[in-house]
């Protein structure tokens, strides 16, 4: 494996404040790969936004380190920082488009400030808005443009200096869904065409789920969890995690769901776990039939996290409660199986009870 793009080790930053200090990111440790297209996923206040100044220098690591490119940014004089900072580029939530400028101004800027000669700045720019899609736009303001124009417009920006890392600080939540599989579209394609490795900060798991290789999870300062994305997806780890998860899937019953299932359903219930290695739906139907146990799919989805088929299904058993617990044994032996039990003896599924307080 090559050495990472991005490298921190025991990171911290800690704030001042008036009732103590706030430690906004607490002894991270995590490598980001070359190309690589990495997300941070986190509620308000768990830490990403300060994760990703550490990485760009924009903050300064109060300890530990924090290697961007080869170079360890902690101990760097800000205009060496300024060499750095010219290989990172950066996506903003709100745009943050010079209003004064046109489309062609904007993606222009900061080849003006490294000091590109006109005629290759005009070919770069002119490069860029071809490419994510609004050449026509290159004389319009952005108080003419629409959110996704907005953010093509930012991503152009971005990638005007050749960077090789792309940072995105939760570049879709001002964005309606259909423009944002647009936005998430493009960032693939800036990944694949260009290589760039791109670090995408979010508290939306459907963008983590379309777009990210590896995500990591925070929760009040700490990654408390990372690892391949559809390794988080299929068997979360913590409690946060889960809850995005189900946030992101809606494959499985919540408790209010739950509970009208087993007024109309009077069987046993089972959510049964469906990926792409071999759990198929005429797979579970097999062992079922096999052991003489009648299936109706109540509740479920499917969908794809990291382009692959993920997601659960939520069935009503009936037969005799001897063959029903041979077909759930043998269930197990392949797939994630969950016994909600039936309306006389109802099981809960604990992927979806509430996080307890603290645990946000």
């Amino acid at each position: 494996m090559s050495e990472p793009i991005i490298s921190l080790r025991e990171a911290h930053k800690v704030f001042s404040a008036r009732h103590g200090e706030i430690r906004a990111v607490d002894g991270v440790s995590l490598d980001i790969q070359p190309g690589e297209i990495f997300g941070v996923i986190g509620y308000s206040g768990a830490g990403k936004s300060t994760l990703v100044r550490l990485i760009n220098a924009l903050e300064p690591a109060t300890s530990g380190s924090v290697v961007v490119d080869g170079v360890d940014v902690t101990a760097l004089r800000e205009s060496r920082l300024r060499e750095v900072r010219a290989g990172i580029g950066m996506i903003f939530q709100q745009f943050n488009l010079l209003g004064s400028r046109t489309v062609a101004a904007n993606v222009a800027y900061p080849l003006e400030v490294a000091g590109w000669p006109r005629a290759k700045r005009d070919a770069r720019v002119a490069e860029l808005l071809d490419f994510v899609g609004i050449t026509d736009k290159a004389g319009a303001y952005p108080a003419k443009l629409s959110g996704g124009q907005k953010q093509r417009v930012g991503i152009a920006r971005a990638l005007a200096t050749n960077p090789r890392i792309l940072l995105a600080d939760e570049c879709t939540s001002a964005l309606d869904p259909e423009t944002t599989a647009d936005v998430l579209a493009l960032l693939r394609r800036v990944n694949s065409e260009f290589g760039i490795t791109v670090v995408v900060i979010t508290h939306e798991m459907d963008v983590v789920r379309s777009l990210c290789d590896r995500v990591a999870v925070m929760e009040h300062g700490r990654v408390v969890e990372l690892d391949d994305t559809y390794r988080v997806f299929s068997a979360p780890q913590h409690p946060v995690s889960r809850r995005f998860v189900a946030s992101a899937l809606k494959d499985r019953p919540t408790a209010d769901v739950l509970e009208r299932l087993r007024v109309r359903h009077p069987g046993r219930l089972v959510t049964v776990g469906v990926d792409d290695a071999g759990h198929s739906t005429s797979r579970l139907n097999e062992v079922l039939r096999d052991a003489g146990v009648d299936s109706t799919v109540v509740y479920g989805g499917i969908t794809e996290v990291a382009r692959r088929p993920y997601g659960s299904l939520t069935l009503e058993l009936i037969g005799e409660p001897v063959r029903i617990q041979q077909g759930v044994t043998a269930l197990r032996a392949f797939s994630d199986v969950v016994d909600l039990g039936t309306a006389s003896d109802p099981h809960e599924d604990p992927s979806m009870a509430p996080i307890e307080e603290g645990s946000r």
